[in-house]
């Protein structure tokens, strides 16, 4: 099983960028997206539901959006239709559409876009309560028999080796002490970093400011992650970086289980 996951950074305009082309060509049997910014009401059929022209790749959609228009929400696209789809069942976090689950027999997959703590911490406590909420329901799906994948924009650089400029961003939103301490307890619960279970090199990252040339520099952030119960870890195949893949400011992220 393929899952791709990418913070598209609004899903209207990743359209207009190639969006469904890549969906439709990525070999991916779920996908992940965070930051739609936008409504059901708000899309074209083709990206409510992409197939190609001879019908041998196509996606069902499922999404939970802001309520607040343009911000924030997340989807799932799925070329097999799951038991259940369903929110996080917090309204102070649905409300910002930033949890989308997908259930397919005992494997949930969780499409979740973390808040941003905001310069100064604005919403650090947001953000840390959305943490804790987030870590509590993983820990309730797996106590239910379910094996979990939280794919998404965590919106936190968890070591140094996670970003470019470590020493320099210590007081800024995404590389708090709170935030990565918050990592730590998550990992040390047991969840796995797939992308660090296979790589443990620097220089790797899933974000890049639009400012500064970042991109084509590669100063940037590792904060798209999918991570896994205990359990899963022995059915990991890969995970992997798509750092060649544009359309926006974060690429996509890959990981193959048996």
């Amino acid at each position: 099983m393929k899952i791709i996951s990418w913070n598209v950074n609004g899903i209207r305009a990743a359209e207009k960028k190639g969006f469904r082309q890549w969906l439709l060509s990525c070999g991916a049997d779920v996908v992940c997206i965070q930051e739609t910014k936008a409504h059901r009401g708000q899309l074209s059929q083709e990206l409510l539901e992409p197939a190609d022209e001879t019908g041998g790749t196509s996606y069902k959609s499922y999404f939970y959006s802001a309520k607040k228009p343009g911000y924030s929400g997340t989807a799932i696209y799925s070329k097999k239709i799951p038991n259940s789809v369903e929110p996080m069942g917090d309204e102070r976090f649905d409300d910002e559409g930033r949890v989308t689950i997908a259930k397919y027999g005992t494997l949930a997959v969780i499409s979740a876009y973390f808040p941003n703590s905001q310069d100064g911490g604005a919403r650090l406590d947001y953000k840390l309560a959305f943490c804790d909420a987030m870590l509590k329901k993983c820990d309730a799906l797996v106590a239910q028999g379910f094996d979990i994948v939280l794919c998404g924009d965590y919106n936190i650089a968890h070591k140094p080796i996670d970003l470019a400029n470590p020493k320099s961003n210590e007081s800024n939103a995404g590389y708090l002490p709170e935030e990565r301490a918050w990592m730590d307890t998550f990992t040390a619960a047991g969840y796995v970093d797939t992308f660090r279970h296979f790589c443990d090199e620097p220089k790797h990252y899933t974000w890049w400011s639009y400012r500064f040339n970042s991109r084509a520099r590669n100063i940037g952030w590792r904060i798209d992650y999918q991570c896994v119960n205990p359990a899963l870890t022995s059915k990991l195949k890969s995970s992997v970086i798509l750092a060649d893949v544009l359309g926006s400011d974060h690429c996509p992220i890959s990981l193959e289980i048996e």
